[in-house]
């Protein structure tokens, strides 16, 4: 009971810190889709997309390794803590550093060759500095999520938030009227400086351990790599596939008819601007997966199967409960949502074609979250590098002939498929067996309390001015989705004990 009530306490915590980040993320969003205009969010999202194979390569899979090292020595007592804080702070240094180096000593010919902009070449410089802190804050969140301490990742992740979004947009009140180039370079300081601020944070933060580096045995250094290098390894590949997806989607929009601005524009919006917005709910999905790592990795080390099987039950649960609820008020209030962050950018036709995938995704995260706390991350790491492959060969194939409704049919592909694979391979190594009764029942509930919102926000909205009412019908659905999945689930939970109960004692129910 102690155990739950900590994972409960954590999992409130690191989601409420989550959510707030987010919100402050998609605000920021929709203040620099207005400050700077849909044509240099996309070549910021582009220069974003090249900047996040830095942060792989960076990463390489340190953030893993140090939540199960830890995670398991805190469990068995070996490798000694010391030395696998140790071993984890010398990796990063080597492949944050690298990435920082190679991302500044390149810059230009990816940002003329690559990107096809010298506009972008600042920015990237820019992005390049933040690479060593964001390696070395990764391994020290690790080590702090593998020791359950997750209000150290959730301090830095708010003060780096912070420092982002007051940082960039100071400057982007100083850089926008010298054009595109700049105002993507005021972001991308902004997003550097948060980058330096969360790693003195957290580091500030671990030193309360009392850890002692200077008296640590030898570092765990080849424990690390035997750890993170396997993640490591399948992060570039999938990596780099996605990012050359993201370079081809511009390209393949202007193969469709699109002119470079308008191609820039609309991979703006969907990435930019409405990926963000139905991604920002997954907070809470994201806060649950980050403690099922270190989580599942414990009972996987104690050979508790039992537990495994429980907690894996009640992620797909809840998962499910919370993803179809949020697709439900996406697909009710598209327009209010959309237009209501960012007016005048059209967003609400996307919203309405992608958030169907909503629950393939928030499940798909979790999902991912369980099997590497078990060990399966080789596993992971094959199913992404296939899931990144086909999405950049239906790019090169579908979008220049369908253009963004191409797009759209090859998200629901790749998800669909990516979910699929990372479900049975979980369901196969836990044994757990769902129910349909999983998916009817918030199904059921959506289609209730939504639908009667649908039907009453329209009148309301009519009668009273602003986004007001659709907000207020938004929450009583919401409020009233809650209530009618506890009933049915109650329902069917009943029954089922009854149908139990009466087959020990011989008496068959009908129906």
């Amino acid at each position: 009971m102690k155990r739950i009530h900590r994972f409960v306490t954590e999992a409130v915590l690191l989601g409420a810190v989550q959510i707030l980040t987010r919100a402050v993320s998609v605000a920021y969003n929709a203040y620099l889709s207005q400050k700077i205009g849909a044509e240099a969010m996309g070549l910021f999202t582009l220069v974003m997309s090249v900047y996040g194979f830095g942060v792989t390569l960076a990463a390489s899979g340190v953030h893993l390794a140090a939540v199960r090292l830890t995670a398991e020595a805190m469990a068995r007592g070996t490798p000694p803590l010391r030395a696998v804080v140790r071993g984890c702070l010398a990796y990063s240094l080597l492949f944050g550093g690298a990435a920082g180096v190679l991302l500044l000593a390149f810059s230009a010919p990816i940002g003329i060759h690559v990107l096809h902009d010298a506009r972008t070449i600042p920015s990237l410089r820019a992005l390049a500095l933040s690479l060593p802190a964001l390696s070395l804050s990764a391994a020290l969140s690790g080590y702090a999520n593998g020791r359950r301490r997750v209000y150290r990742g959730a301090a830095a992740a708010v003060a780096g938030q912070a420092v982002r979004v007051l940082g960039g947009a100071a400057l982007l009140t100083l850089f926008v009227p010298a054009g595109i180039e700049y105002a993507c370079l005021a972001a991308a300081l902004g997003a550097t400086a948060a980058e330096v601020v969360s790693l003195a944070v957290t580091a500030l933060l671990c030193l309360r351990d009392g850890v002692s580096l200077s008296r640590a045995p030898r570092p765990a250094f080849g424990l690390v790599c035997r750890a993170a290098l396997p993640v490591a390894v399948g992060s570039y590949a999938r990596t780099g596939l996605l990012t050359l997806e993201h370079l081809a989607i511009p390209w393949g929009l202007r193969q469709n008819g699109a002119s470079a601005s308008a191609a820039l524009a609309a991979y703006g919006v969907v990435h930019g601007m409405v990926f963000p917005l139905l991604l920002f709910p997954a907070a809470v999905v994201g806060a649950v997966s980050s403690l099922l790592i270190p989580e599942a990795a414990d009972y996987h080390a104690r050979g508790d199967m039992p537990s495994i099987r429980r907690m894996t039950g009640r992620v797909l649960r809840v998962s499910l409960v919370f993803s179809v609820g949020v697709a439900a008020a996406f697909l009710t209030f598209p327009d209010a949502i959309g237009d209501g962050l960012y007016p005048g950018a059209g967003t609400a036709a996307y919203i309405l074609r992608l958030a169907p995938l909503i629950p393939v995704m928030y499940l798909d995260s979790s999902v991912d979250a369980i099997l590497k706390g078990l060990g399966e991350q080789v596993y992971s790491m094959k199913v992404n590098i296939l899931d990144a492959a086909t999405c950049l060969a239906l790019v090169l194939l579908l979008v220049p002939r369908f253009g963004v409704a191409g797009y759209v049919a090859v998200q629901y592909v790749c998800e669909i498929l990516n979910a699929a694979l990372s479900l049975g391979r979980l369901l196969a190594v836990t044994g757990v067996r769902p129910r349909l009764s999983w998916l009817a029942a918030p199904l059921a509930a959506a289609f209730s309390a939504f639908g009667a919102a649908r039907l009453t926000a329209p009148r309301l909205i009519s009668l009273l001015p602003g986004n007001g009412p659709a907000a207020a019908a938004l929450l009583a659905a919401a409020g009233l989705y809650a209530a009618l999945v506890y009933y049915f689930n109650y329902f069917i939970n009943f029954r089922r004990k009854g149908l139990t109960e009466g087959a020990k004692n011989g008496i068959v129910l009908d129906g």
